[in-house]
């Protein structure tokens, strides 16, 4: 019984010292009760800051989209990165350096919460890299 064990190495890998990885996730978080938050200048500030933010986490952005009650993120990481911890330096930092440029925000959301406390992600292969890709980037055409 011959059968032929095929193996590829995706085309974008990246190496480490003793690995390599290609790790993708697609990360989506909303706003309180889905508040209409993003919008005039507060979506070109959230969206600066995020960069920054990301760059300072090592974290590679692919795609990113801010809507105006949620963020859509397609990002590259290093495995050494722990997913849950980033994601609640992103929310956090953001949270705080928002209330504290725009103040105003804070009246429209009751308790003073900006974010819903879950969050949504998922791995992306190379095969749907494309596919998730093509879809943060529509966000704003739909």
């Amino acid at each position: 019984m011959d059968k032929d064990i095929i193996f590829t190495i995706p085309k974008d890998v990246t190496h480490g010292r003793g690995y390599v990885y290609s790790l993708q996730y697609h990360i989506v978080w909303t706003t309180k009760y889905r508040k209409s938050i993003f919008i005039g200048t507060i979506e070109t500030d959230i969206k600066n800051y995020l960069i920054e933010t990301l760059k300072s986490l090592d974290m590679n952005i692919i795609a990113m989209e801010i809507m105006p009650d949620h963020i859509h993120l397609l990002v590259d990481c290093k495995p050494q990165l722990r997913l849950s911890d980033a994601i609640k330096i992103l929310k956090g930092n953001t949270a705080r350096w928002l209330f504290l440029n725009h103040p105003e925000i804070k009246k429209q959301l009751w308790g003073g919460h900006l974010w819903n406390p879950s969050y949504f992600v998922a791995t992306v292969s190379d095969r749907s890299l494309k596919q998730v890709t093509d879809y943060i980037n529509s966000q704003k055409t739909k």
